[in-house]
């Protein structure tokens, strides 16, 4: 059963601005998280019950929801390893 992956318009904006190669690396992970967004090498996030995280790449992280009723994974941030928990 795959899901459907969204962007918040803060992750949208946040993933145009990221270099090509990063970019690719962020679909690819958005792809597999279509099929199963608690596939291993994902955290629940301490102080965030219903935010998830996924390493994309050694510097950059998706900070994402899990809604179940609608079969849907909302990507909330996509941005460096350092400001990616910031102000969420």
């Amino acid at each position: 059963m795959a899901y459907r992956v969204e962007l918040t318009a803060r992750a949208s904006e946040e993933f145009r601005h990221l270099a090509r190669p990063v970019q690719k690396r962020i679909v690819r992970w958005l792809e597999f998280l279509a099929d199963d967004p608690r596939r291993p090498g994902t955290k629940q996030l301490e102080g965030h019950p219903g935010l998830r995280r996924v390493h994309a790449s050694k510097d950059y992280v998706i900070v994402y929801g899990i809604v179940e009723g609608r079969l849907l994974v909302l990507v909330v941030r996509v941005a460096h390893r350092k400001q990616a928990y910031r102000g969420l």
